[in-house]
């Protein structure tokens, strides 16, 4: 029924009859009811209507009528009054009515509207539209009443019935009549009527009288009804909706609206589903801004969304399973209703949201305030895609900042994502473009911890979603790789290749996307580029073969790539092609291709055609010939290759290796070279004669020879042999090997202890005397022998037997040797630039400027010393077949160790780290090996002898340097990935090739794997450093100590401990599914203590790991290493349930080390910058975990400095034996660094603290401003300007946060606390005094380091003045306060001449507004004389004594 809504409801009027009469007229007028057609033949209600211009139809045709309405209702009213029976006549009109309704047929024509009149064909009425015949009268107020009464009665006679024929509800329509009524007569009656109804009707008409309330009631019945609405809520459920919809349509107080949204949430949870909406819609639109936040967040609570999807999912996927029929589908309806009202109540939120900010604000801040991984729920990552979708008051920037602080701080996590989109992929359907923004977002930000969680919504976009949102996916994550941001790029290859591996089919329908990066590769790394053509070559090349449609696009780039002459794209051409090798011979499941399981004839050729491709194009370049090796090494590492693919490789490859490097030793070596040639590192004893040896020196020769001849002559380059190769060929061969042969290397195992054809090593005592090409020569010579042996390493420190074992150690002692000699060599060779021996990245020439100036002598303290071992004999010469006993090693020592102190030039290794040749992971297990033994047959006495070699401590330390590389690179979580503008990029992925392709949980398994031989090292090295302390009764430097294995040793220690703390501080451990292996970890450490570990608890666990790395304090070598283990044992603490139970110890032991007088091995008192640094950290360690900081400064500054004042220049304290004059900045400049931050720690002080909390607030503030005037006065002694700077610029923010934090205090603890405000101020006061000395020294000296803090200072001194004032005026003592002028000094509070003279040119009124700072500036001489205390003239409050004013400050 169409009918205008604008019509409000008018005041009464008079002329209503009441109730009683109504009933009464009826039943009268019932009794002759049959009587009055005889009488009339027709009754006054026909004829009056049929007057009035409506003409009553028979059943089945609509009444007519003839006029308008109002003219229609003018006119029954005359009748009515003009008639002489009135107003009885009323009665028996009311009456004709009921009789004439008594048949339903005719009764529902009176409640359909009334059709116009046609008179010859058109209407005689204006408004096409017509009212029904009773809504008419209903408009007539002298009938209106009695009329009411008659629908209402006649109402329950049609409750039972469904709809009638064309689906019309009598009850219905009958409550439409009483809508929107021009002006209700008796409408509190009408309520009372209605809502009795309501208590009897069925269901349905019960939601049709309720939800019709506020159209029927005028607005002084609104209060009233609602609280009848609300208590019916609480009583039936069913009626929810419509409840919900009259209130919310209706006027209420806010008051009763806070008392009924109250209610409707105590029933949300248990309204039905279908229902939620509608509450949802109701409560968020009833929200005041005042209230919006505590409302939102009891909705966010209550509304439990998981519960209402998953059962349905779940059934649905349970009923598919059983049967697939009707149940299956009922159950998918069952699910995808529910899905509909999430959608509802998201969309309700939606519109609140968008239409209210205070909501939109409310739910940002709900969520802001979870602080619980558990108590996030999937409605939290709805709302805020929600918010980021409406934008609505700018609450997208708001949605996603939350987004990435709680993704940052590990609150949202990825299972929760998961299961959003698991539950509700149709829900978040309609979020999609917010949820890509939000994904782009996240993988372009340059915080790594956000990073995985972008990749994790784009995954399940593209996994829950359809194909447009694929499309978009995929377009999104290319956009990414094309970004040359390096963390983006590396993300979006990575969800790439998981989308290629988990989703083929449809990720080919995008290979053209994907392939558009092939336009973009001049900005990806090396490992980027392999991604890259792995998933095209996936796509393209895969066993599906999905994507076939690139495969030509894909040869035609591999080709162009190849044939380029520039190294980079020639790179990318070989990278290229392995892959596509890779992909198309890939082993194939059984019954799949051919026969057997085999490749088609035809792949195996274009397998081959394209191998033999690269290889000829690589043949003229060694450095591409050798990126050839390592790629295809590579992939038959990673890749399972075709059995017939594999065997042509390696036979191809054993024949060519043969060929290029292995000669058979004869008598002599020909040739000639620059340095006589000679076998060297031979390991193998009793051969027989064709013995094999590598042809390094010739090679190396022939190649330079090569080059020469290159340059002179321009004809196409030819093969040639370069030692370039030899590393990687041989990387390749062993691959090969160990893929055919199952792991077994026996084919070639007479590689390691083969000897090699170089020079006598001794040429190095006099590489002085050499010229710049035969340094340079030999420099080259010496990287290619430690590469080889690298490389050797990598191939065969997996094998079991014992003997190999031997070899492998012995090829680690060669490789710390001749280190030692190559740091000779590098010193020598200035400018010298090393052959490349990683081949992926750049070229050479990034690398060259640091690594071409020699470091220093006066630095080789560092990195280069540690490398350092003894010269061995078994490295020198080929005759002795076995390692030295420790005795001869000590031996060999001594005059290697005399050489080294004569002469000791040498650099550090460090920038020549990308030159050498990446040990893999597995090298690392060697460090299981401490103890090794193998039976020797004496020759002459035919016993047994056993004889055991340890690994030795310069090899312990190259082994545990790698390892902490390796650590560093893929355990610690890198803050910023965006390359710096217009900076050449150093790529410190150069060295860690192999590596990069291994996940960092991969990697933290290796080392926990590798913890029991960790811990045994570092046991051993505790023994070690235990033995000498008590055989030099308890000193390091006695006369037993060997300074270089001391030093070797040292470094091996702290290496351990360092080692530990970088595994043990991998952030990935705080993930759910990492906890076992933490577990795994601690076991590790705990058992070393106490066995039975599996049972322990996480705690329990840490704080036995906790007491077994304690043990250590005892011996620690210097102080790096006490600091590697206080940090170790601080990321310990953190693991387990409570960090404050370790703090304690924490902070003892870090006193202990500075407490500790630190010795060199050499007697010397450790010194220098690394010592300093550490000291700073150790000092920091021990101040932020002390119980008392303010307590522990005051006991340093008081105690320790004070000892050192008194002591000679070199002495140290002696209460604090690190506290010397050397370190004395650094102890300064911590101790001020931690008093500011423990003073931003105290609380605000507030108007509603009580006096206790008053009194230990301002205790704390005593304690501080103490220190602090302690502190600063130090300076007047120790006035070095780098002291001054510290000072100063720690004196301002100390100044800042007593001003924002300590005034407030002072402020409402005056009264109460008198005494104690006026002692802190006075102290206060004193170094607010000589920071402005300072001030004035800073300008005379005209030092920019230091007046650079100057105007900031000034600006918080005079502040501090007004403030101070502030406080007194605040407490009526105003009168206390006063500014006079005040003389600037320099430290010594000398008078400062020239300022003097200027300030007596000033008015009063600038030396009330400039010179208020310098009221601190008295010297102490002048302030006992003449008391100038702001807080003294509180004094003159109570003793106005004229000596106690001055100015206040």
């Amino acid at each position: 029924m169409m009918r205008k809504r604008g019509r409000s409801s008018v005041e009464k009027g008079e002329g209503a009859s009441t109730n009683t009469k109504a009933k009464k007229s009826r039943s009268t007028g019932r009794q002759p009811k049959e009587a009055v057609p005889e009488e009339t033949n027709e009754s006054v209600f026909s004829v009056f209507l049929r007057e009035a211009g409506v003409t009553l139809k028979p059943s089945g045709t609509s009444n007519e009528i003839a006029v308008d309405l109002v003219v229609f209702q003018k006119r029954i009213r005359q009748q009515l009054q003009k008639s002489p029976r009135y107003p009885s006549i009323i009665q028996e009109f009311i009456t004709d009515l009921e009789s004439y309704i008594e048949n339903s047929d005719r009764f529902r024509n009176c409640l359909l509207p009334c059709v116009p009149q046609l008179v010859d064909g058109y209407s005689s009425s204006a408004s096409s539209f017509q009212e029904s015949l009773l809504r008419m009268l209903l408009g007539i107020e002298m009938l209106q009443t009695l009329i009411i009464n008659t629908l209402l009665e006649k109402l329950p006679e049609f409750m039972l019935d469904g709809a009638a024929d064309g689906g019309l509800s009598i009850p219905r329509m009958i409550i439409n009549q009483l809508k929107w009524l021009d002006r209700v007569v008796d409408a509190k009656e009408l309520a009372v009527k209605l809502m009795e109804l309501v208590s009897v009707a069925p269901v349905e008409v019960q939601r049709d009288i309720i939800t019709s309330l506020p159209e029927i009631l005028e607005d002084s019945q609104h209060n009233d009804i609602a609280r009848e609405l609300n208590s019916l809520l609480q009583e039936n459920t069913q009626l929810t909706v419509p409840i919900l919809d009259a209130l919310s349509s209706l006027n209420l107080s806010s008051s009763l609206l806070t008392e009924v949204r109250g209610a409707v949430m105590a029933t949300l949870a248990a309204v039905q589903l279908e229902d939620l909406p509608v509450v949802v819609k109701f409560i968020l639109h009833s929200v005041s801004a005042s209230d919006a936040y505590e409302v939102v967040c009891n909705l966010r609570k209550k509304l439990e969304l998981e519960q209402c999807v998953l059962p349905a999912v779940l059934q649905a996927s349970q009923s598919r399973i059983k049967n697939k029929g009707a149940a299956a589908s009922a159950s998918t309806a069952a699910a995808g209703s529910s899905q509909d009202s999430v959608v509802l109540i998201l969309d309700c939120i939606k519109s609140a949201v968008r239409f209210q900010k205070s909501i939109s604000e409310a739910w940002l801040k709900a969520i802001e305030s979870v602080e619980e991984v558990e108590d996030h729920k999937v409605i939290d990552l709805l709302v805020l895609f929600i918010l980021h979708s409406t934008n609505a008051n700018q609450s997208r920037r708001g949605a996603e900042r939350v987004l990435k602080v709680k993704v940052r701080t590990g609150l949202i996590q990825e299972s929760l994502l998961q299961k959003t989109f698991r539950d509700y992929a149709q829900v978040m359907r309609g979020y999609f473009p917010s949820i890509l923004a939000l994904a782009q977002s996240l993988l372009r930000s340059p915080d790594p911890c956000v990073v995985p969680f972008g990749g994790h919504m784009y995954q399940h976009s593209f996994t829950a979603f359809d194909s447009y949102c694929h499309q978009e996916v995929v377009g999104s994550l290319v956009t990414h790789v094309c970004s040359g941001v390096n963390g983006e790029v590396d993300m979006a290859l990575e969800l790439l290749c998981g989308l290629v591996t988990e989703k083929p089919a449809e990720m080919a329908l995008y290979a053209v996307f994907v392939k558009g990066i092939l336009d973009y590769m001049d900005n990806l790394t090396p490992q980027q580029i392999r991604r890259l053509f792995h998933l095209l070559s996936r796509l393209a090349f895969g066993q599906q073969q999905q994507g076939s449609h690139i495969q030509d696009d894909m040869h035609i780039v591999i080709r162009k790539q190849l044939s380029s002459t520039v190294p980079k794209y020639k790179r990318i051409g070989i990278i290229g092609a392995v892959m596509i090798v890779g992909s198309m011979a890939a082993s194939s499941p059984k019954g799949k291709g051919s026969q057997n399981g085999s490749l088609p004839q035809e792949t195996f050729r274009q397998v081959t055609a394209l191998l033999e491709l690269v290889k000829s194009s690589s043949e003229s370049s060694p450095e591409a010939a050798a990126l050839y090796y390592d790629e295809l090494a590579n992939l038959i590492s990673n890749a399972t290759l075709d059995p017939q693919v594999q065997e042509m490789i390696g036979s191809s490859v054993l024949e060519d290796f043969q060929d290029d490097f292995i000669v058979d030793l004869g008598p002599e070596i020909r040739g000639s070279f620059p340095f006589p040639a000679c076998v060297m590192y031979k390991l193998d004893e009793g051969e027989s004669q064709s013995e094999i040896v590598i042809n390094l020196l010739p090679v190396l020769v022939q190649d330079l020879q090569n080059k020469g001849e290159q340059q002179n002559q321009t004809k196409k380059a030819q093969k040639r042999v370069s030692p370039l190769c030899l590393s990687p060929f041989f990387r390749l061969l062993r691959l090969c090997e160990q893929k055919q042969h199952q792991g077994d290397l026996e084919e070639i195992d007479g590689l390691l202890g083969c000897p090699l054809i170089v020079t006598d090593m001794d040429v190095v005592e006099k590489v002085a005397s050499l010229s710049k090409a035969e340094r340079e020569f030999l420099c080259t010579l010496l990287f290619h022998t430690i590469n080889w042996f690298r490389e050797v390493i990598n191939g065969f420190c997996g094998v079991k037997e014992i003997e190999m074992k031997m070899k492998v150690m012995t090829r680690l002692q060669n490789i710390t040797y001749l280190q030692t000699l190559l740091e000779r060599a590098l010193a020598a060779t200035p400018g010298y630039v090393p052959p490349v021996s990683n081949f992926d990245g750049e070229s050479a020439d990034g690398i060259v400027p640091s690594s071409m100036a020699p470091v220093n002598k006066a630095k080789k303290d560092g990195a280069g010393k540690k490398r350092k071992a003894p010269g061995r004999n078994s490295s020198e010469s080929s005759s002795q077949p076995e390692e030295a006993t420790e005795a001869d090693e000590t031996q060999q020592e001594q005059p290697e160790k005399e050489k080294e102190k004569e002469i000791r030039p040498g650099v550090s290794l460090a920038s020549y780290r990308p030159f050498f040749r990446e040990l893999d992971m597995e090298v690392l297990s060697v460090l299981q090996c401490g103890l090794l033994s193998r039976s020797l047959l004496d020759s002459e006495l035919h016993t047994n002898v056993r004889e055991e070699v340890l690994l030795g401590p310069a090899e312990l330390v190259f082994l545990l340097e790698d390892m902490l590389r390796k650590l560093d690179f893929s355990l610690t979580a890198a803050p910023a990935k965006r390359a710096p503008f217009l900076k050449g990029r150093a790529d410190k992925s150069v060295g860690f090739s192999h590596l990069q392709q291994r996940s960092s949980k991969d990697i933290a398994s290796c080392c926990v794997e590798l913890m029991p031989a960790l811990c045994s090292h570092l046991e051993n090295c505790h023994n070690h450093f235990q033995t000498l302390l008590s055989e030099n009764n308890g000193v390091v430097d006695g006369p037993a100590t060997d300074e270089q294995e001391y030093q070797l040793l040292s470094s091996g220690y702290q290496l351990l401990l360092q080692v530990l703390n970088t595994t043990f501080s991998w952030s990935g451990f705080s993930q759910p599914g990492q906890r076992s292996l933490l577990k795994k970890a601690l076991g590790v450490l705990a058992g070393r203590l106490k066995e039975g570990g599996a049972e322990l608890t996480m705690e329990q666990l840490v704080k036995h790991s906790y007491e077994y790395l304690l043990n250590f304090r005892s011996t620690m070598p210097n102080l790096s290493t006490a600091l590697s283990l206080s940090q170790l044992l601080c990321t310990l603490s953190e693991k387990g349930g409570s960090s404050a139970a370790y703090r304690e110890q924490t902070a003892s032991l870090a006193r202990r080390f500075l407490s500790q007088d630190w010795v060199t091995a050499s007697g010397e008192k450790e010194r220098g910058a690394k010592f300093n640094e550490a000291l700073h950290s150790l000092l920091s360690i021990y101040l932020e975990h002390v119980d008392d900081v303010l307590t522990a400064l005051e006991e340093i500054a008081k105690k320790g400095m004070q000892e050192l004042i008194n002591m000679s220049k070199d002495e140290s304290s002696t209460s604090w034996p690190t506290l010397n004059r050397q370190t004395f900045l650094v102890f300064y400049k911590v101790m001020m660094a931690e008093l500011e931050k423990a003073v931003r720690k105290i609380p605000a002080g507030k108007m509603s603290d009580n006096t206790e909390a008053q009194s230990v607030k301002l205790l704390t503030w005593t304690l501080a401003v103490r220190d602090f005037h302690i502190m600063v006065n130090l300076v007047k002694i120790f006035d070095s300007r780098p002291v001054l700077n510290v000072c100063l610029k720690y004196g301002r923010l100390f100044l800042e946060s007593f001003l924002k934090l300590g005034m407030p205090l002072l402020d409402y603890s005056f009264k109460r606390h008198k005494e104690d405000v006026q002692s802190l101020l006075k102290t206060f006061q004193l170094s607010t005094r000589q920071l402005h000395h300072m001030c004035g020294h800073s300008k005379i000296h005209q030092d920019t380091s230091l007046t650079n803090h100057v105007p900031a200072l000034k600006k918080s001194l005079e502040l501090f003045v007004y403030r101070v004032k502030a406080t007194l005026t605040l407490n009526n003592c105003q009168e206390a306060f006063w500014i006079g002028n005040l003389k600037n000094r320099n430290l010594k509070g000398e008078e400062i001449l020239s300022q003097r003279s200027q300030e007596s040119d000033d008015d009063e009124e600038e030396e009330g507004q400039q010179r208020s700072p310098q009221a601190q500036e008295l010297s102490e001489d002048e302030d006992q004389e003449s008391d100038s205390e702001g807080i003294k003239k509180i004094n003159r409050a109570e003793d106005p004594d004229p000596d106690d004013t001055d100015d206040s400050e």
